[in-house]
């Protein structure tokens, strides 16, 4: 049968008791500021002719927008990048720390309990003031459990696993915001690449063209026909595009070797592609609201950083009022082993602590003042940030729109310049005009076709900005243009 033990309170416990339970039911209040979202102080829709008409569903972040290019080779990269880049895998860990941190904060809202024991053999002086009596030396053994618990009665704790998860979430949008940037720096070297094997291809062309029309001045050189001075001119062309060529495979080199550091692949090789060939994403619909760039992970890592600032206020004032917490221990505590699990070796103990500050020389208003500045110091960060973020868009809406129709002027004078030259080789084969106006002719082409690529290169890019502006980009297949015109 096992041993019971009925514990008889005093009237000094009984009403230390019934004060705590009185206290616990009308108590446990948590102090403020209590958060709520600030305004933005952003136009609530984009200055370029945006309404503000999206619904909520459709403003869900696309969030693999690379895949839009529909190139397999692109896809391949960034997902390379986003599997093995060491800056995402350094902010994973900051994230497995963060959650630690979340984790440790709201143990300290539970009990904590220790087991203890121990076996000590001591000897006493028997020369002391005071007689021994008994075995000297003697032995004593101890076994037991140690339980403290502190009573949160201002929100100190709850407010501190507050600020603790908000900084959990705040790493894992500093991750989104590393996802976020690779992501957008892969598809721009990629492109740049892209573009650089355009502008080869056009140059190729342009040689050939410049080389004919060296050939057929030495020719007419050696017939009589034309000066010494036409093939000069003529072997200028082609060594300038030559050059250019050179400086157009060293761009290319080195774009490589940015993607190879991105992916982690220093060896990286990509095979030639072709631009013009790649489509363009779809036209962002009118009716994209300000509100969309909240799914930025940069706008959501500072609000987190502001709640998190808002909490620890709350941790600053609840220093000033007293913290309680009860402490017992339970177990035994016997001289000789075997007795140890026996009823008269019991012990045990029921304590409170109470700690309230008298004096302290404005140390804890000190610390709730920097609690209030940075508070202050994270709402500008956050509005900052949200203006930014406006502008990014604002930026880029203008960019895509002004650069595809560039493109599209781009595109028209290659067809003009190519017409041209081929009219004044014609003129220039049969006699009719002097070498002078085949070398403009080309120069001109030349120029609006390498223009041309680079308007092709800026459109795309332009758009992958719009896409990282965003935070991401927007579905597609879930917009209808005629539903976001103004009515």
């Amino acid at each position: 049968m096992k041993p019971t033990i009925k514990l008889t309170l005093k009237p000094l416990q009984q009403s230390l008791l019934l004060g705590l339970a009185t206290l616990s039911l009308a108590g446990c209040q948590v102090l403020g500021p209590f958060y709520s979202r600030p305004e933005p102080q952003v136009p609530t829709q984009y200055t370029d002719g945006q309404a503000s008409q999206m619904t909520q569903e459709q403003q869900l972040a696309l969030q693999q927008w690379w895949t839009l290019f529909n190139d397999s080779q692109l896809n391949q990269l960034v997902e390379t990048a986003l599997a093995k880049n060491n800056n995402l895998q350094s902010a994973i860990a900051r994230i497995e720390e963060a959650d630690a941190f979340a984790r440790e904060s709201g143990s300290n809202l539970l009990p904590t309990v220790t087991a203890t024991g121990s076996g000590i053999r001591n000897r006493v002086t028997e020369s002391g003031i005071f007689p021994v009596f008994g075995e000297n030396p003697r032995k004593t053994y101890k076994i037991g459990l140690n339980g403290s618990y502190e009573l949160d009665f201002w929100g100190r704790l709850r407010r501190a696993n507050e600020a603790a998860r908000a900084q959990l979430l705040s790493s894992r949008y500093a991750k989104e915001s590393v996802t976020w940037s690779l992501s957008s720096l892969v598809t721009n070297h990629y492109l740049m690449i892209r573009s650089l094997d355009a502008q080869l291809r056009v140059n190729e062309q342009n040689l050939k063209t410049a080389q004919d029309s060296f050939d057929l001045a030495k020719r007419r050189v050696e017939g009589g026909i034309a000066t010494v001075l036409d093939a000069h001119q003529a072997e200028l062309v082609v060594t300038t595009l030559q050059t250019q060529a050179l400086e157009l495979k060293r761009q290319r080199a080195l774009s490589e070797h940015q993607l190879g550091l991105l992916t982690t692949d220093l060896g990286l090789k990509i095979p030639a592609g072709d631009l013009m060939a790649m489509p363009a994403p779809v036209t962002p619909p009118t009716g994209l609201p300000s509100a969309l760039m909240e799914a930025r992970p940069d706008v959501r890592q500072a609000e987190q950083a502001m709640i998190a600032a808002n909490a620890n206020i709350g941790v600053a004032r609840a220093a000033f009022y007293p913290s309680i917490s009860l402490t017992g221990t339970y177990g035994a505590e016997s001289i000789a082993l075997n007795n140890l699990l026996k009823s008269p070796a019991r012990v045990w103990s029921l304590g409170l602590d109470i700690n309230l500050p008298i004096f302290n020389g404005g140390r804890l208003k000190a610390r709730e003042d920097q609690a209030t500045a940075q508070q202050k110091q994270t709402l500008a960060s956050y509005q900052n940030t949200l203006q930014t973020a406006f502008t990014e868009v604002s930026d880029a809406l203008s960019n895509t729109s002004q650069y595809r129709e560039q493109e599209l002027l781009a595109r028209s004078k290659e067809k003009t310049t190519a017409n041209i030259l081929a009219v004044a080789q014609n003129r220039y084969q049969a006699g009719y005009t002097s070498y002078l106006e085949v070398l403009d002719a080309q120069r001109n082409h030349n120029e609006a076709t390498q223009a041309l690529v680079q308007s092709r290169q800026n459109t795309l890019i332009a758009t992958v900005d719009l896409f990282k502006a965003l935070g991401g980009g927007w579905k597609p297949e879930t917009v209808k243009q005629e539903e976001y015109y103004k009515k």
